[in-house]
């Protein structure tokens, strides 16, 4: 049994790898939907594009499947995020044989990075939600493209202007709609840290339930914390994050109404993953603007 499957993986794999010489394209593989999204805007129809993760999927908790090794497996090139946010799929990446891995967190400097000092890689991972990180992101895909089909490149430039020019009106729209918002209700309360950047470039006070991943799990100190920080600061709304349990947000709201206090969930977050294929949030920019709506309705 075991040499059957065998068999049909390299013959798998090998009808892959002549699709690929036939129709001349590289077989490009990413992680986060986030990332997927990126190399799609920049790739276009000159790529064989597949992403590992969908709509809402955790990626700190994500561990590869046998498909998904036949895939990696057979990729020209992996476009995964860094800064330890695959942690189950490092391992995966680091038998990969003659295999171009790239970490799109690389084309930021480290320096600028959040911190911490209770996470493995000691930076926060969640770069998308830094829109001028995202830019960066873009110029190092369309960077590494280029570099792996030449003929492709001024396509790929012409692609990677298009989708930043994109990125800055999305910035200039988000700055307009938080601008509504005073400064004393700039306070976000979700399941778990991943709005750190935002945050610091929108200007908003943010606090997760859980560390910057998921695989922390809260105490009932931490949500005793947490609610008489909401009641202390008038928080109006909680929110949920699409990737993470629901449970999370409930517990930490019933603990508030247990100090007679009131406060609503504001709705659902895109934290780890965009929303589905086929919806406005199933890309990078509606799940931003999805967000930020999400978040001033809730809070104004």
């Amino acid at each position: 049994m075991k040499k059957l499957l065998i068999l049909f993986l390299a013959i798998t794999i090998l009808s892959c790898k002549k699709e690929k010489q036939a129709n001349g394209k590289l077989n490009i593989v990413t992680t986060t939907t986030m990332i997927t999204d990126l190399v799609k805007n920049v790739g276009g129809e000159h790529i064989n594009l597949q992403g590992l993760m969908g709509s809402g999927v955790d990626p700190h908790l994500y561990k590869a499947s046998e498909g998904d090794v036949t895939k990696l497996s057979d990729a020209d090139i992996i476009f995964y995020n860094g800064l330890h946010l695959e942690g189950k799929l490092v391992e995966v990446f680091e038998k990969m044989k003659n295999i171009k891995t790239i970490a799109v967190a690389d084309a930021l400097d480290k320096n600028t990075l959040i911190g911490s000092e209770y996470f493995a890689s000691n930076y926060d991972p969640h770069i998308w939600f830094n829109l001028d990180y995202w830019k960066l992101a873009t110029q190092f895909v369309v960077k590494t493209l280029s570099e792996a089909i030449p003929n492709q490149k001024t396509t790929f430039e012409a692609n990677g202007k298009t989708y930043i020019e994109k990125l800055n009106t999305l910035q200039t729209k988000l700055k307009t709609t938080i601008s509504i918002l005073p400064k004393e209700q700039r306070i976000l309360v979700t399941a778990h840290d991943a709005f750190n950047y935002f945050g610091k470039a929108f200007d908003f006070e943010v606090v997760g339930l859980q560390g910057l991943s998921t695989a922390t799990e809260a105490g009932v100190q931490d949500v005793q914390k947490l609610a008489a920080f909401i009641i202390e600061n008038n928080v109006k709304s909680i929110f949920v994050e699409s990737s993470v349990p629901k449970r999370t947000i409930e517990a930490l709201q019933a603990a508030v109404k247990s100090k007679n206090h009131e406060v609503t969930i504001g709705g659902t977050l895109y934290s780890d993953a965009l929303g589905n294929a086929d919806s406005k949030e199933g890309t990078y920019i509606g799940m931003f603007e999805h967000n930020v709506n999400t978040i001033v309705n809730a809070l104004k």
